[in-house]
């Protein structure tokens, strides 16, 4: 399977995917960044960053390694992903998550995913999840 490269993810989510609310800061190797910008829809009581709401960025992040590692690959899916919530996140700062693939194989891909408050060092989340890649027909 070839790579794709920023630009053909881009594309591609925007026409397949149109509620794709996550922009995609960058692909390498193996990896990806992606951007969520926050707003009051996404936060809960006390001012917080919802859990559905980091789930979702940090599964987007691995869902645009994996299509960077793979290639244009619509049907992969999540199969499993966990995550811990380490701290607080900013109610007004974008969430940066960063996604490294840690085992890419013919049928699952495993990524390991830390999201950031921007402009922070230390993680808001960790997560790590597991992508169905389904066979070639």
């Amino acid at each position: 399977m070839a790579n794709a490269s920023k630009q053909e993810i881009i594309d591609f989510l925007a026409g397949e995917f149109p509620q794709f609310k996550y922009i995609v800061e960058a692909v390498g190797e193996q990896s990806a960044t992606v951007r969520y910008e926050i707003t009051h829809a996404d936060l809960r009581p006390g001012g917080t960053v919802s859990g559905p709401t980091l789930f979702g960025i940090a599964d987007a992040a691995l869902y645009v390694a994996v299509l960077a590692e793979l290639g244009i690959i619509a049907l992969a899916v999540t199969t499993n992903m966990n995550i811990n919530f380490l701290r607080k996140p900013s109610a007004t700062q974008d969430i940066i998550a960063q996604c490294n693939l840690i085992k890419v194989g013919r049928t699952l891909v495993i990524g390991d995913v830390f999201l950031y408050s921007e402009g922070s060092d230390a993680p808001v989340a960790h997560a790590v999840g597991t992508y169905a890649i389904p066979p070639k027909r």
